[in-house]
């Protein structure tokens, strides 16, 4: 069996390098070792209120920074949810197959709603829609944070349970969980993941920052009452943060990095971590630049649907035949 991947960025904010660390330099290593679908899950940011301007204008963005980060359109499918109609579809398919009670122990649901007056029943059921991404390309393999673990494990006994009661339909996809980048937090606090609604503007690094803002922010980057860069989460989480930054940026090994800054002391290393990640992020910025917001953007926008299109609606066929859906 070919090994595939479907994985994307959901568009709901500035993408900052903890995008690039969990997500696109992860997407760039995969597409030389599985068959990619790479989408911008545009539809699951509609599950909160958006300003639809906006909304047009981040997906276009994270679109864009899947092919200045090095993603190869020739390569992987790079596309939008909401141009696949299949997905809505086979997610409905699958609503009748979830529980109520499942749904409803989804953590990130009861974080989202918690004390909200009202909430949207999307962000109840979407946890099925994104089952239903994974299962349209018929995924082996997703990569996935620990924030996503649940979703993904609901999306394996949904798959089991149809093909259970219907027959072999569905792939059932494995987890792939990266060692290094998964949990790059914040310069100002390393038990928060880095985000971009910290009020301390310091605290993360946007893609798109220009490089003397970088500079600034990784100087102002908290440490520890010690000298030595040495990786320890447990005891040095500020420290080991800037380490795993740095080996994201440079793809080197944290050991490498701790030989190298022995006995230097923590300016040298954030002097030169700044550099390492300015030196990755200007040739993505400008690449980024020149493709958002061009016609090539929108002919490999398209060209994906159309390849995804394709692979999605073979399964959707196969899953409406399974459950008794006349087909023609």
């Amino acid at each position: 069996m070919n090994k595939q991947i479907l994985s994307g960025i959901k568009p709901s904010g500035d993408l900052n390098i903890g995008g690039y660390g969990g997500a696109l330099s992860q997407f760039v290593q995969y597409q030389h070792d599985f068959e990619c679908f790479f989408f911008v899950p545009d539809l699951h940011a509609i599950t909160v209120p958006q300003d639809p301007q906006q909304l047009a204008r981040r997906t276009r963005e994270i679109a864009a920074f899947y092919i200045a980060a090095g993603i190869d359109p020739t390569k992987s499918a790079i596309f939008l949810q909401s141009q696949v109609p299949a997905h809505t579809e086979l997610a409905w398919l699958l609503e009748t197959q979830a529980s109520f009670g499942e749904l409803g122990r989804m953590t990130q649901f009861k974080d989202k709603s918690n004390g909200k007056e009202s909430v949207s029943s999307a962000l109840f059921t979407y946890p099925v829609l994104m089952a239903a991404d994974i299962l349209l390309y018929q995924a082996t393999h997703v990569p996935v944070g620990e924030d996503q673990k649940q979703h993904l494990e609901l999306t394996r006994n949904l798959a089991e349970r149809f093909n259970h009661r219907f027959g072999e339909t569905f792939v059932v996809p494995e987890p792939l969980i990266q060692d290094i980048g998964s949990r790059i937090m914040g310069l100002d606090d390393p038990t928060k993941k880095m985000s971009k609604s910290n009020p301390n503007l310091s605290s993360y690094v946007l893609m798109l920052d220009p490089p003397d803002t970088i500079r600034k922010k990784f100087a102002r980057a908290v440490t520890d009452s010690e000298s030595s860069v040495r990786c320890d989460w447990d005891t040095k989480p500020a420290v080991s943060n800037l380490i795993e930054i740095y080996s994201v940026f440079a793809n080197e090994p944290v050991e490498i990095i701790e030989k190298r800054y022995a006995g230097e002391g923590y300016g040298t290393f954030k002097k030169d971590l700044a550099e390492v990640v300015v030196d990755k992020l200007v040739p993505i910025q400008e690449k980024f630049k020149e493709i958002v917001d061009s016609r090539e953007l929108d002919d490999i926008l398209k060209r994906g649907a159309q390849k995804a299109s394709e692979k999605a609606y073979d399964t959707l066929k196969r899953a409406k035949q399974a459950m008794g859906l006349v087909t023609f």
